[in-house]
């Protein structure tokens, strides 16, 4: 899944030129990642049909994570508006929009297989849920040390507020839909809507707002992007908790070497 992961970012790099390719490549990788994932389940795990992308859950999965992201996502940069860090100069366009649907979409889909659907998945059958959340997020924070405006602070923010949050989706509701339209709908509406960087990535310019965040990085996440603030991770840590709390009332909280089902 990280070679697919190395490939899929190297083609949506090449496609980003045109909003239209763009997009286009964008679902083409998440396509591609999706028949990758199921098929090395199928050979390493003789599974068939993995239950964590039944088509039966699909479209509902993407429309309920996708509102949550986008929501989670408006109520941090609200708060950091409040404290005068986020300022809107004008309207962006709607072809940096499509730009960045185009690529978040293929990102959240292969970093959710990646991260939740194999990572998460088998750790959890050697160290348990807790174990399974703390290596799988740490690792999904380490993944962003490699972007362009990278600092150690924002990987940790990442690792706390998405990397817990999304296995945490994952332990409630055992299905790969609704983390990742939680995922495409945070980094569309980080970007594509309201025009800040994602991750560090160094990059704001492909949304719907032409906006810029200032003022101390504790409050604003500096050139990390809103990620980074600390406003980011109180929001994140609600729907964290609740659905924790919701994969322990179904029963899915699995200890170390434990059987686990659905």
């Amino acid at each position: 899944m990280l070679v697919v992961n190395s490939v899929i970012a190297a083609v949506n790099g090449a496609a980003d030129a045109t909003p239209l390719t763009a997009l286009i490549a964008g679902v083409a990788a998440g396509g591609l990642a999706l028949a990758a994932y199921t098929g090395l389940v199928r050979f390493l795990e003789g599974r068939r049909s993995p239950q964590e992308l039944a088509p039966a859950q699909a479209r509902l999965g993407l429309y309920r994570g996708i509102a949550l992201g986008l929501g989670l996502f408006a109520a941090t940069i609200a708060l950091v508006a409040m404290v005068g860090g986020y300022h809107v100069h004008g309207w962006g366009s709607i072809g940096g929009a499509l730009t960045t649907l185009g690529v978040m979409t293929g990102v959240s889909v292969v970093e959710e297989l990646t991260f939740r659907g194999a990572l998460f998945r088998v750790l959890e059958e050697k160290a348990g849920t807790w174990g399974a959340l703390a290596v799988s997020g740490l690792a999904f924070g380490g993944l962003h040390l490699v972007n362009e405006d990278a600092t150690l602070w924002g990987a940790l923010a990442i690792a706390i507020e998405a990397g817990l949050m999304f296995g945490a989706v994952y332990a409630a509701t055992r299905s790969l839909w609704l983390p990742i339209g939680l995922h495409l709908g945070w980094n569309m509406a980080e970007q594509g809507i309201f025009g800040t960087s994602v991750s560090g990535s160094g990059t704001g310019s492909g949304g719907l707002l032409d906006a810029s965040v200032t003022g101390p990085q504790a409050l604003t996440g500096g050139d990390f992007g809103p990620e980074a603030s600390i406003f980011a991770i109180l929001v994140c840590l609600v729907p964290t908790v609740l659905f924790l709390r919701a994969a322990k009332r179904r029963n899915r909280i699995h200890t170390r070497g434990s059987k686990q089902g659905a």
